[in-house]
């Protein structure tokens, strides 16, 4: 499975703004700008706005199927994903990823649902993407 996006930008780095495109045509011509990147206040999406529901998206999905694996049926799983980027002397940097979850798995045992998180914390394919990443972190409720 191979997955696309298209991306344009016009004008200066600091005046102008681009638009990024999903392959799927879920998004088209959606805005973003280093303006709204780096200073907020300005309509439009961030590279890290993305990578930050990639990452969730991929581990609420590790996690279902790590539950899955060991035979536990999650009641839900809701994961959102803050994504830092930092513009330092030798130019920007992500330097967070932090996950937070919350699981329901009736009649499981706690300490196993933990485990299969941090499981998947470590395994989704986002993660292992974002490996130059300084912090990935996981702030987990589970409800058995």
């Amino acid at each position: 499975m191979k997955s696309t996006a298209r991306a344009s930008w016009a004008g200066s780095m600091t005046e102008g703004a681009g638009k990024i495109t999903a392959g799927s045509g879920l998004f088209k011509d959606a805005p973003y700008s280093a303006k709204g990147r780096f200073e907020g206040g300005v309509p439009g999406t961030t590279p890290e706005e993305l990578i930050a529901a990639a990452h969730a998206s991929c581990y609420t999905m590790a996690l279902g199927f790590g539950l899955m694996r060991a035979k536990m049926s999650a009641k839900s799983i809701e994961t959102g994903c803050e994504v830092e980027v930092v513009m330092g002397s030798a130019g920007a940097d992500i330097t967070k990823s932090a996950l937070t979850c919350k699981v329901e798995v009736p009649g499981a045992d706690a300490a196993k649902v933990r485990e299969i998180a941090e499981g998947a914390k470590k395994g989704c394919p986002v993660s292992k993407a974002l490996a130059g990443v300084k912090d990935i972190s996981l702030a987990l409720d589970v409800k058995v």
